[in-house]
Formats: C-alpha cells, structure tokens, sequence
C-alpha cells in the first residue's frame, strides 16, 4: 500500500506543478546552498588568458620538460610527442593546415601558448591531474615548444617571456558572427512559393578549358607534386629540404639508395641491427617500409601505421628521391 500512496501523492504532485506553472520551471529561488566567497572561486580558478592574466611565477627549461615528459606523458604521446596508438600527436605538423590531411598539434593549431599552459595545468597527467608542480608545467609547455620547432633546446619558459613566443597559428581563427550574418538570414519566415531562381546556361566548361586531363596523365607529369603532398602526413616527426634538421625523426633527404641509419640520429636497435646486415633503402625496401613500418620492421620507434595506398608510396619515394639535400 505504501507504494501505491507514495505514487499517487507524486502524481498529485506533478499534476499540480504543470497546471499551476505560469513561468519557465528553472525561475524562482530554491534556497540550495550560497553563493561562493570569492576566496573560494580564485581556489578553484586555474584559468591562464592569452594576455597572461593568471600566470604564476615560475619557470621551466627544454631540458627538465624533456625528462618529465619521459616520465609523465610519453607512455600515451611518444618519447618525441609524437602519439602513440590512438593518443594524439603533439608536435610537427607546422605549415600542414592547408594539406588535405592536415597535422593539428599544440604547435601548429593552437592559437595561444596560455591555452597550453591551462590545458596542462588542470587536467595533466592523465588519471592524476593537478598534480604538477607550477614549475613542472613550464617545463613541459617549453619541451612542447621545442618537439614543434619554435624554440631553441637551450630555452627556458618563464611568466616574464610567456607572451614573446607566438604560437604560427595565432591568426588563423575568425571572430564568431554567426549572431550578425547568420541567426537574422535564417530566422526570418521561410520562402514557400516561387523560390527557386530560374538557372540559365550560359557558358560550358569545354569553352572555358576547363574540362580536366586525365589522372594518369596528371599522376605521370606530377608525381613528385602528389610526393610531396603525400609527405604531410610525415612532415611532424620528418624534415626534408634545405636546412632540414633532426627531429622527432631523422632528416630523409638523400635517403633513397643510401645505407640505413647513417644519420646522427638515435635510431632504434632494430634499425641499427638492419644497417649491420646491408640495409640499403632503394624503392623496394622504402616502399616495404612505408606499406606497413611495424610490420616490416618489428620494433620500430616510428609510430605510423603506413601508407594504404600502392600510388601514394610511389610518390613519396619520388619525392625523397628529389631531395638530395
């Protein structure tokens, strides 16, 4: 019986909320708890702006940010930040937004460097956040900035030169005006007759020389192009052309028909075991290699999972092959 009168008594009660309601049901006070203190609200607000507003004293190098990323971050980003399974990549990826597939890292996406300072401040490491000391956290903000490029491996990151680093891509987002150009265009009563403009063909493609040339003919012409495209998906962990530098991985120019692991650059067991025994990188073992890495060479250090395409492996050999350095 009890639960019988407890259900009618709460339908009672609905029934007497929705037919009394004149306002929206979130209105009104319900006297449940207090406002907070501002003590309070600044104990838990972390938040850093892009101004530096809320930045503490502190400072971190690239050398201290590279050991603590070993030991905090590498196990889910890479040793190099380069992600690792499904975990994402951090660094590279400069100057790959316009690609088909671009790379977005905290280098080559983010706008502002407060953003990554926050970001890691609240919610690093993963399953231990707030954990890290205000020191700690300019030290992995300096690694991070140095994995992408923009810093030197001498440089140290303080609250006092926080805001000369600009971050490259600070200028690539626009103002949110969809309140302006857009919410009165569809707001407004919609066209139910006659809507539809009458289309005219005034010009066709084949008298505009626009009709396209055949993919094979463009492939065939291009495709040390189409390389070179292809190549942003390497271009965050590799670097190839004048001034290329080891990063996350070693420079490729001039790879193709040389030895493996000639490089100074700290290659992996496996691949320094491959160079003893005359690993020569010619087409066949490049195009092996980039089919599927892991597999072709099992315990590897580069985490790509290769290119699926026969066409887009040619073409990245053909354009390392045009980089001789």
């Amino acid at each position: 019986m009890s639960k019988w009168r407890d259900l009618v008594i709460c339908t009672a009660l609905i029934l007497g909320v929705v037919a009394g309601v004149s306002e929206p049901v979130h209105a009104g006070t319900y006297f449940l708890g207090r406002p907070a203190e501002p003590d309070e609200i600044a104990a838990w607000n972390h938040e850093v702006q892009p101004d530096g507003t809320g930045l503490p004293m502190g400072q971190g190098s690239v050398e201290d940010g590279d050991l603590l990323f070993g030991e905090r971050c590498a196990a889910c980003h890479g040793d190099f930040a380069e992600g690792v399974d499904n975990w994402p990549t951090l660094s590279g990826g400069i100057d790959t937004l316009a690609d088909a597939d671009p790379v977005k890292t905290v280098g080559s996406y983010w706008p502002y460097l407060s953003t990554v300072w926050d970001f890691i401040y609240r919610s690093k490491p993963y399953g231990n956040a707030q954990t890290l000391e205000v020191d700690e956290v300019y030290s992995l903000v300096a690694f991070l900035l140095y994995s992408s490029d923009l810093v030197e491996d001498d440089f140290v990151l303080s609250r006092d030169n926080f805001l000369d680093v600009k971050m490259p891509n600070v200028e690539g987002f626009i103002v949110d005006d969809r309140a302006v150009m857009e919410y009165p265009k569809f707001s407004a009563d919609p066209c139910m007759n006659d809507c539809r403009q009458p289309v005219k063909i005034t010009k066709r493609a084949s008298d505009l020389d626009l009709t396209p040339a055949p993919l094979v003919a463009a492939v065939g012409t291009g495709l040390v192009e189409l390389g070179e495209k292809v190549f942003g998906k390497c271009k965050a962990c590799h670097q190839v052309g004048e001034g290329a530098r080891d990063r996350v991985g070693p420079a490729l120019n001039g790879i193709v028909g040389a030895r493996a692991a000639q490089a100074d650059y700290l290659y992996s067991d496996e691949m320094r075991s491959a160079a003893k025994a005359g690993l020569v990188w010619d087409d066949a073992e490049l195009a092996a290699f980039l089919d599927d890495p892991k597999g072709y060479m099992p315990g590897t250090r580069m985490s790509f999972s290769g290119l699926t395409a026969q066409a887009d492996i040619k073409a990245v050999i053909a354009f390392l092959a045009s980089q001789k350095g």
